[in-house]
């Protein structure tokens, strides 16, 4: 799930989506700011791969730059999944038969451990959550690890499945077993935002610890 961006970037794509593309005098003219404003925000977003940027060539003169809103910044504009996702899940934990709902429920949690990526085995229990730390970032979570207690810890800063996680703690324990996959070992839940807590925190342990 990604990040949610702020609610004035938004509007800029949203803005510079209808514009179709423009030049910075063109955007500004749209969007009605200076083009100081325009060329800061615009660098932002391009840093964050939201909007890019094309040398168009046409006739003599100098060529132009103008700027449009990328893949990753469409994705951004359009990704609202919380209801399609809280829907999903409560007709699939409504499936009467238990073995069909487990066999269902198995086949989501592969899904997520392979779109997540099998951390290197050979590499240091640190070494897999960070790996498993980028691999979550790259997906805009907020995520961060705490080495300083006696077992690691991958940190949710803000809950990706918060409407979800209010009203079925089921999907808590799924992103705790799919979190386990990916590390190849044990990882407990102790802290968890339906309980009030700010984040969520996952324990990862060595096998046989």
């Amino acid at each position: 799930m990604k990040a949610a961006l702020e609610t004035s970037d938004r509007t800029f794509l949203d803005q510079l989506h209808r514009l179709g593309s423009g030049t910075i005098s063109e955007i500004c003219g749209s969007v009605g700011v200076t083009a100081t404003a325009v060329r800061q925000r615009l660098v932002r977003l391009q840093g964050q791969g939201f909007v890019s940027r094309v040398m168009v060539r046409g006739g003599r003169g100098r060529p132009r730059f103008v700027y449009q809103v990328s893949e990753s910044g469409l994705n951004q504009l359009g990704e609202n999944y919380s209801d399609l996702a809280l829907i999903l899940w409560q007709e699939m934990q409504s499936i009467e038969e238990p073995l069909l709902r487990k066999r269902v429920v198995q086949r989501v949690r592969e899904s997520m451990v392979n779109r997540y990526g099998r951390t290197d085995r050979s590499r240091s229990l640190p070494d897999r959550l960070r790996q498993l730390q980028a691999s979550l970032i790259g997906r805009g979570f907020d995520v961060e690890i705490d080495t300083t207690g006696a077992l690691p810890i991958l940190r949710e800063n803000s809950c990706p499945y918060q409407e979800l996680a209010s009203s079925d703690s089921g999907i808590c324990e799924l992103e705790q077993e799919v979190f386990g996959d990916v590390l190849g070992t044990k990882v407990t839940l102790t802290k968890c935002c339906r309980d009030g807590h700010h984040c969520c925190e996952f324990q990862a342990e060595t096998v046989g610890s």
